[in-house]
């Protein structure tokens, strides 16, 4: 319930922002009237008096969020991908939060095995070992397949934090409710909406069986991908509070000596890196949502390894069309065609002049263009193009915040390993090799094929239908109108979509 009872944990939380130095960023981002930063001043002083509190060698917000524990961090984390929400600045500061934690006990984690797959641990695994990684959600172990040799990782929940996040979130919503109430100007953002979509995202990844099968799904999607890898997901050992993947052995990404020495090219990687993350985007619509250092290792033959499924991406066919036709208009520095791809879609008023959008277009790319390979940034882009979208009034594509977020973390990625690696260089024949797949005449035969097929689902009702037509002609009567009315204009267009797809079968096979 968001009742009065929530008044303690928001002190608290209200507390520790004072005593890291985050209220005040806090309430800048949220554009809060000077009378209430002034009033948060005057009640958090006696806090400061415990003094600082957290890692001073961590950035405000990001001390306060790692002292308050494992559903503020997740928290921040996911807001790092909502820039339109907290501000580039803050999203930037959130990218680097760690949850990294103290583990729980492995007698703990055996326990909860032990209870989600009914069979001793050590009839499943000739070894486990104690934990080699902790998160705010779970932690990770390595073990031995009993009987087969193979090393797997292990992930198991911890103990009773389902019932700790859902007390958090109750926490979140009753916060969020006080924020519209004292800050009207947030409404817009719908701050219970975020909170909304923060536990939807944390209840997900608290059934592992849903990371389960992103990790397979993922694995199969990529499955002929040179140069990446993504950990098979062993099923019969993977269950709600657990789940267990191929073992991932490699050089952390993060470690540019270990790379060098198993001799990769780190240049090569890098472009990997931003090429890999596009092709899953566009080609398959679904991609690694937390494509960070932590999140990747390179193989001893220089593959790239992809782990840790809990935050996904997905935008639909029509979505990737739209983004690769931005992208490329971009690159082109066609900025009328991007101006145009954005009322097409419906993502700007239909009332804005276009010509004004598409000048303010240009002056979000042309400066970007004119540095040298070592300035040309995405982040730099998205900072400006989120100013000018919300100047027109463009409406918030979560799908696509989450994507274009996830590519400034892989630009950053790819940078590490090679400072002057020119993204759009490397963007470019991917997103040209999509259009000229998606975007030509066999693209439009295949949608037209598409079509057919599913006007073919409800062809054995029709000659019943026609006849029951026909029936009560002859007999004088009206017609019955159908359940649902259908257009004329959907006749024809049907119609018209069966015409263009035999004729389209018809130039393509002969």
């Amino acid at each position: 319930m968001r009742g009065p009872h929530n008044i303690w944990r928001l002190a608290r939380t209200g507390a520790t922002f004072e005593r890291t130095g985050a209220m005040a960023e806090v309430l800048a981002a949220l554009n809060a009237p000077p009378r209430l930063r002034l009033a948060a001043r005057i009640m958090g002083w006696p806090w400061k008096l415990l003094g600082l509190k957290g890692d001073p060698a961590l950035p405000p917000l990001t001390r306060a969020l790692t002292a308050l524990g494992p559903a503020y961090i997740k928290f921040g984390q996911i807001l790092s991908t909502r820039p339109d929400i907290v501000g580039v600045e803050l999203a930037n500061q959130l990218r680097y939060l760690q949850d990294q934690l103290p583990p729980f006990p492995t007698a703990a984690a055996r326990a909860t095995i032990e209870a989600e797959l009914e069979a001793p641990v050590e009839a499943l695994f000739d070894s486990f070992s104690e934990p080699v990684a902790a998160a705010s959600i779970a932690q990770v172990h390595r073990a031995r397949l009993a009987g087969k040799g193979t090393d797997v990782a292990v992930k198991v929940l911890r103990p009773g934090i389902e019932r700790a996040f859902r007390r958090d979130i109750d926490a979140f919503y009753f916060a969020a409710d006080m924020i519209a109430l004292l800050l009207p100007k947030t409404r817009r953002l719908r701050p219970a909406d975020v909170i909304a979509h923060f536990e939807s995202v944390v209840m997900g990844e608290l059934d592992l069986r849903l990371e389960t099968a992103a990790a397979a799904e993922f694995a199969a999607n990529t499955a002929e991908d040179p140069g990446f890898r993504v950990p098979r997901p062993q099923w019969e050992l993977s269950s709600k509070s657990m789940m267990t993947l191929g073992w991932a052995e490699g050089a952390p990404l993060g470690d540019n000596a270990a790379i060098d020495a198993l001799g990769v090219d780190r240049r090569e990687l890098g472009e990997r890196v931003l090429r890999l993350f596009l092709q899953h985007a566009l080609r398959d619509g679904y991609f690694h949502g937390d494509m960070h250092q932590g999140n990747l290792k390179v193989a001893p033959n220089g593959d790239l390894i992809a782990y840790d499924f809990g935050i996904m991406g997905h935008i639909d066919e029509y979505t990737r069309r739209v983004y690769a036709e931005i992208l490329m208009g971009f690159i082109q520095k066609d900025y009328r065609r991007v101006a145009e791809v954005h009322f097409e879609a419906g993502y700007v008023p239909a009332d804005r002049d276009i010509d004004e959008f598409a000048r303010a277009l240009r002056s979000v790319g042309e400066p970007i263009f004119g540095m040298d390979a070592t300035h040309i940034s995405m982040a730099r882009l998205l900072s400006y193009l989120f100013d000018v979208t919300e100047r027109f009034g463009m409406e918030t594509r979560t799908e696509l915040i989450l994507l274009q977020r996830t590519m400034v973390v892989v630009e950053g990625v790819a940078r590490s390993l090679h400072p002057t690696i020119n993204i759009w260089d490397v963007a470019r024949p991917v997103v040209e090799d999509y259009i000229r797949r998606n975007l030509g005449p066999a693209a439009l035969a295949r949608d037209l094929a598409r079509t057919v097929r599913v006007l073919g689902r409800f062809g054995p009702h029709l000659p019943a239908a026609a006849e029951a037509m026909l029936i009560r002609v002859r007999q004088g009567e009206e017609p019955a109108p159908p359940a649902r009315p259908v257009s004329p204009v959907w006749w024809f267009l049907s119609g018209a979509a069966v015409a263009l797809a035999a004729f389209a079968a018809g130039v393509l096979l002969g």
